[in-house]
């Protein structure tokens, strides 16, 4: 265990950082994952039965100081960092010309400042390890909703992806943006119901995630848009 690889995943106490923990976990990777709740991080270790290769970190991905500790923390207890997954996000399910800003900022800040704080957090142990960094966006981030907010946020990891790349890759640092389309998850939570038609499941997200990230070292695989089979847009 002491040599096995390390990921920290912002997010995880359920929907696709928790497929993703659970992927990692599985292949025999040592991970790191953090989010809000101590309760739904409680239980998901709970579920896996407290696995030796599990660090739970109850934190915010908007928070520098959160992010940093996550990073140290992780560090600390497992000894290198070879992959990130910024997973924390979001959506106010509202409209830019209709909706209520009070949930805004806040939607902003976890889903475009958040995988931002986790990149420059875990670079330097990142280039140590010639590691990884995913970046957990959405279709919304390609293709235009009228007034939605959420895909703007989108959007920017669509750029923060790219622009990243550009740099860090002379790092030996890869980079990918994992841009799904509709999925089961409970980002759907406040919206009040499912979308309607076939939808993916958290662990297909997660098994292209951990695909991208397993590949030889010298190839980095970039942007993957993933859409249930009928999802037009």
């Amino acid at each position: 265990m002491t040599d096995s690889p390390v990921a920290l995943v912002t997010g995880a106490g359920s929907g696709i950082g928790a497929a993703v923990a659970r992927r990692l976990l599985d292949a025999g990777q040592r991970v790191a994952v953090t989010g809000r709740g101590e309760e739904r991080l409680r239980g998901f270790a709970e579920e896996l039965g407290h696995p030796d290769g599990l660090l739970t970190i109850v934190g915010n991905a908007a928070e520098y100081d959160h992010v940093r500790s996550a990073v140290d923390r992780t560090l600390k207890e497992f000894g290198r960092l070879d992959t990130v997954v910024a997973n924390a996000g979001f959506a106010t399910h509202d409209s830019v010309a209709e909706g209520d800003p009070a949930g805004w900022t806040e939607m902003v800040l976890t889903n475009v400042l958040g995988p931002a704080l986790l990149i420059r957090a875990s670079i330097d142990a990142l280039k140590e390890t010639r590691g990884r960094i995913v970046l957990v966006g959405s279709v919304a981030g390609f293709v235009p909703t009228p007034g939605n907010i959420y895909g703007a946020t989108k959007w920017a990891v669509t750029g923060l992806a790219e622009n990243t790349r550009r740099q860090v890759t002379e790092f030996g640092v890869g980079v990918t943006l994992i841009a799904p389309g509709r999925v089961e998850t409970p980002f759907w939570d406040s919206y009040g119901s499912l979308p309607p038609g076939h939808l993916l499941t958290a662990d297909q997200i997660a098994d292209s995630i951990v695909w991208a990230v397993g590949q030889p070292a010298g190839i980095d695989v970039n942007t993957v848009v993933i859409r249930p089979i009928g999802q037009p847009n």
